[in-house]
């Protein structure tokens, strides 16, 4: 297989659907927000990789299509019904695509994703069909087909294993970008430490709050925010942000949900991987 034949494939729920298990921590908007950053961020690695010819997104959402090809991607509409799902969705498209071409099912919730991982991935599978584990192990954030091979998904629980009783292999390089897909707070605070695109980075700048640290004891630390307002993070809050150590008078960023509750602390200042 050529890899600069390889096409990539990334299904998108509708927005009002997307990232229910961050709904404690983002309002609606906020979490469809996010959706579409990481989206963003996700087809924008793989558009600068050398070994990816183009990007489908597959979607009935009009603000996702909107956004992705503004991305550059190319958008296909979804034609399946709410119950033919994910696999059903990349398995029309895959099968819609010329034969010649290897197809890269992506998750889009990558907004740590490196181009290198995926050139490395396509070198990695060496013509095979190959799959590759979330950072837990169960799930699967990637699933590549060589030219004349049927995608043939299981995305969804236990998916890994699912993949490689279908035949794939599971490949076991270290790609931390692209095993961290994003379902939860701890996995965004992951991909944080990580390194975000610029997608991510603008959106959680925007949403942040810019903070001093007043005190910090055994169970929260205290913030107090530029414009004004107190703050109280517990201590978890801070350690899934990374921080080890936190002194008063340090400057944090502090992200809240709607009712004022910090759930994560990160850097004043964010950086996009390079």
């Amino acid at each position: 297989m050529d890899p600069a034949d390889t096409q990539v494939l990334v299904a998108v729920k509708d927005l009002s659907e997307a990232k229910s298990r961050l709904a404690p921590a983002f309002g609606e908007q906020q979490r469809s927000a996010l959706v579409l950053a990481m989206l963003i961020d996700t087809v924008g690695a793989a558009l600068r990789c050398p070994a990816v010819a183009g990007v489908h997104v597959l979607t009935r959402d009009l603000v996702v299509a909107q956004r992705a090809r503004a991305a550059g991607a190319r958008v296909v509409p979804d034609p399946t019904s709410p119950l033919g799902g994910l696999n059903a969705a990349l398995a029309g498209a895959a099968a819609d695509l010329p034969a010649a071409a290897g197809v890269l099912a992506l998750q889009a919730d990558l907004p740590a994703l490196r181009p290198s991982d995926l050139r490395a991935v396509v070198a990695a599978a060496n013509g095979a069909r190959a799959a590759v584990a979330d950072a837990g192990g169960t799930g699967t954030t990637l699933l590549l087909a060589p030219p004349g091979t049927e995608l043939d998904p299981h995305f969804g629980p236990g998916s890994a294993l699912a993949h490689a009783a279908s035949g794939a292999v599971l490949l076991e390089g270290s790609w931390p970008g692209l095993r961290c897909d994003v379902d939860t707070v701890a996995d965004l605070a992951a991909a944080l430490r990580l390194g975000v695109g610029p997608a991510t980075t603008a959106l959680l700048d925007r949403t942040g709050v810019v903070a001093t640290v007043q005190s910090v004891s055994a169970g929260q630390v205290r913030l107090r925010c530029d414009d004004g307002r107190q703050l109280r993070c517990p201590a978890e809050a801070a350690a899934l942000g990374g921080w080890q150590r936190l002194r008063t008078g340090q400057r944090v960023r502090a992200h809240h949900d709607p009712t004022g509750v910090v759930y994560l602390l990160t850097v004043a200042a964010m950086s996009p991987p390079g």
